[in-house]
């Protein structure tokens, strides 16, 4: 705390002090002040220095391998350049990788049911934006400096301009950006700052901030200085100079950074500060029955209602809320929260390796240099080596000055006058040597820096397209699925970039969208049909209350990458592959497999073929239009011989039936027949009792045996008292005036047939017995 009792405080260093101490207390609230972002600015320069070796790192990946120093000194040994690149080939085959294995983004509901609908419609919108907005391309674009220095930057924003789609990612240069060193997440979610620098024409940003115009042409005029210069100085003599200006001149006047920085007074540009940064604020927050946590809005009548009646919660937590604001040089442009829904900075960064002390980032090509240059100095050497020479002479063996003579003698056509007296002279010499031993020995050395080479690099030989040692197709898998086991940080670290960047889309496409209706058209494939969905439409429940079916606002959505990629290249594995595997089906299955087997090809007529295919397909052969109506008529056959079997059957049916009656009659008859036979003799009997034992002799003749234990009995009427003695004379007690004689057919063995009775009966049954003995008292 600074003590004001013991300075002035009317001076102006104590006011500058106090001055500071306010901005540095109001540091983390709204805006962000000028001395805020000064302190930011040192705060840059304070990184490690990693930048300009990553300059020199791709400058190797670009073939720029021998810097000028190292030229000179060749050129005065004699020794030309070469240089044998492995540095580039290496990453051109890792980029290359990278395009034939990539995956398409796709939507999916995030645990809720029923949401599956709105995934697939916000699936294809997202697809959309990743065409449109060239995603592609700046992830491509990215992937280099990934994986050669570590560091790949892209740009996801909207764009202002109408005419162009509403959407772009661009890959951003590393000299453009810098960030929070401080930051530990790779997603910089808790990063303070982001600042990015585009060097722009004065006109340009002036038409980008027309509240602002003067003070920009100033600068692009007079540049740190135009305070002295610039419209203040001519508008204060004039009278009528701008406020606003004049507070400007003031900061200008008193900021401390470095002019270059910000104007460039060779083309007359300005340098223009993009600064996104976060403030951690205190905010009330409500959670939702389905997990969704939302900042409370007081003037939501949702809010207010899930409050009142408890089905939400309100409760505080600290957030980080992203703003944005623009600078040139010491002056604040703009300064707003984030135009975007989503918490990210705009900027995604692609990640390759980072050190573990300093958070530095590097790539493949750090491991890679000293073996390039080894490679490019053997291969320089061993060319020099080839056309080198040592001569050996004595002083006055040739009139020739000793660099004439060393341009001379390296000819295939040199002429070399020596001195015939200086070589007369005993021990004169001139002898010109070549060492071609040494040469071999570099040929080893390069042969051996190349195995090193091949050892640290992350691609083998086959990987990139070369003759490998290896002997066998799995030999040669094997390789290279070990290649993609050592490539599997770097390509890691794409994925999740690539997977944020897909968020920022979703997110941008779902604010767009608010609660606008619209049908999204879901276009299917070879197989599957078109389909549509109508996202936020407008319902009625059966209370009566308007709500919005396949509301995008309330839908947990995530965003992840295909399993499967989306490469011609891989769609060619798939469709050989599928290709040997029809050919093992038995006909039926090829039938129904080939539809997904045209669905992998690229031709533009893939739904035509499959649909003359399936129309092929329900067309019957000759064989099966044989067949077929061979089946007709065995089924016609087999249809009549039902029916005439089912006649048959009835016929007998009935037949049975009228035998079954027959016999049920016949019984009864035989019965009656039987009873009233033994009434009749029974009659007889009582007439003349001595004929009894007669008819039990010869009943017991014919086999008769008694019933043991007695039979049922018929219960037939007997008279009530039993005839004694001789049975009755004609005349006499019981005559014919008594007992009514049997009319006709008066055997025992054939008794007479009774007439039909007046009701309806079957047979020969009667209602009564009566009829079978007289009436007597």
């Amino acid at each position: 705390m600074i003590n004001t009792s013991t300075m002035d405080v009317d001076s102006p260093e104590t006011e500058d002090s106090l001055d500071a101490e306010d901005d540095v207390l109001r540091m983390g609230e709204g805006e962000v002040s000028l001395h805020e972002y000064t302190e930011w600015l040192r705060e840059m320069d304070e990184e490690p220095p990693w930048r300009i070796a990553a300059d020199k790192e791709m400058d190797y990946a670009d073939g720029k391998q021998l810097d000028t120093e190292l030229l000179n000194a060749m050129k005065e040994q004699g020794i030309p350049p070469a240089i044998e690149d492995r540095i580039g080939p290496t990453l051109r085959a890792l980029t290359g990788y990278e395009q034939t294995t990539r995956t398409d983004w796709r939507v999916t509901a995030n645990g809720q049911t029923g949401s599956k609908d709105v995934a697939d419609a916000l699936n294809v919108e997202l697809n959309e934006a990743e065409r449109e907005s060239h995603a592609d391309n700046a992830c491509s674009d990215a992937f280099r400096p990934q994986a050669a220095v570590g560091f790949g930057c892209v740009g996801v924003q909207r764009v202002s301009d109408p005419t162009q789609y509403r959407y772009k990612c661009a890959v951003v240069r590393r000299s453009e950006v810098r960030w929070d060193w401080t930051a530990e997440e790779w997603d910089l979610s808790d990063a303070r700052y982001f600042k990015r620098d585009k060097w722009l024409h004065p006109e340009r940003i002036a038409r980008a901030f027309p509240q602002a115009r003067e003070l920009i042409l100033s600068c692009g005029r007079n540049g740190a200085t135009w305070w002295q210069q610039g419209y203040p100085g001519r508008l204060a003599n004039q009278g009528g100079s701008s406020t606003g200006l004049t507070n400007a001149g003031q900061d200008a006047r008193g900021w401390t950074v470095e002019e270059a920085r910000w104007y460039d007074r060779t083309n007359k540009q300005l340098c223009l500060t993009e600064l996104w940064y976060r403030r951690w604020v205190e905010v009330v927050l409500i959670e939702s029955p389905d997990g969704r946590v939302v900042e409370y809005d007081a003037g939501n009548q949702v809010h207010n209602y899930g409050l009142a009646t408890g089905m939400t919660k309100a409760f505080k937590a600290i957030v980080a809320k992203v703003r944005r604001s623009y600078w040139l040089g010491p002056h604040k442009l703009h300064d707003s929260p984030t135009p975007y829904p989503h918490s990210h900075f705009p900027y995604v960064i692609f990640w390759g390796f980072r050190e573990d002390s300093t958070r530095v980032p590097y790539g493949y090509v750090r491991g890679l240099i000293y073996q390039q240059d080894s490679l490019n100095s053997g291969t320089a050497l061993m060319r020099w080596g080839l056309s080198a020479y040592r001569v050996e002479n004595t002083k006055g063996a040739t009139n020739m000055p000793d660099a004439v003579l060393r341009r001379t003698i390296g000819r295939r056509n040199a002429h070399v006058v020596l001195d015939q007296e200086h070589m007369a002279k005993p021990g004169a010499r001139f002898e010109v040597k070549r060492d071609v031993q040494l040469t071999e020995q570099q040929h080893q050395l390069m042969n051996d820096c190349r195995a090193v080479f091949e050892q640290l690099s992350a691609a083998p030989a086959a990987f990139t397209g070369q003759r490998g040692n290896a002997t066998s197709g799995l030999q040669e898998r094997t390789q290279l699925e070990q290649a993609n086991q050592a490539l599997g940080e770097i390509m890691g670290n794409f994925r999740r970039a690539r997977t944020l960047m897909g968020e920022m889309l979703l997110s941008m496409i779902v604010q767009d969208l608010g609660a606008k209706e619209k049908t999204v058209i879901i276009e299917g494939d070879a197989v599957t049909e078109d389909r549509s969905v109508v996202l936020n439409k407008i319902e009625t429940d059966p209370a009566g209350y308007s709500y919005l079916s396949n509301d995008v606002q309330r839908t947990l959505l995530k965003v992840q990458l295909e399993d499967v990629p989306s490469t011609p290249g891989y769609r060619s594995q798939q469709l050989y592959a599928m290709q040997e595997v029809i050919k093992t089906m038995p006909p039926q299955f090829q039938q129904a497999a080939m539809p997904y087997m045209v669905a992998l090809m690229d031709t533009p007529y893939k739904r035509e073929i499959i649909e003359a295919l399936r129309a092929a397909g329900s067309q019957e052969s000759p064989e099966q239009v044989e067949q077929r109506i061979q089946q007709e008529v065995q089924a016609a056959l087999s249809k009549a011989g039902h029916d005439l079997k089912a006649r048959e059957l009835e016929m007998k049916e009935r037949l049975t039936d009228a035998q079954i009656k027959k016999v049920m009659a016949d019984a009864v008859q035989v019965g009656v027949q039987a009873a009233f036979s033994a009434m009749q003799g029974g009659a007889q009997v009582a007439m003349n009792p001595a004929i009894a034992p007669i008819a039990d002799a010869i009943m017991q003749g014919a086999g008769y045996q008694k019933p043991n234990p007695g039979g049922d009995d018929p219960d037939f009427p007997v008279p009530g008292v039993a005839a004694g003695g001789p049975a009755p004379q004609s005349g006499g007690p019981g005559a014919a005036g008594e007992i009514d004689q049997v009319r006709e057919n008066t055997s025992p063995a054939f008794p007479p047939i009774p007439q039909e009775p007046a009701r309806g009966m079957q047979g020969i049954e009667t209602a009564s017995p009566d009829d079978n003995l007289p009436q007597g008292g």
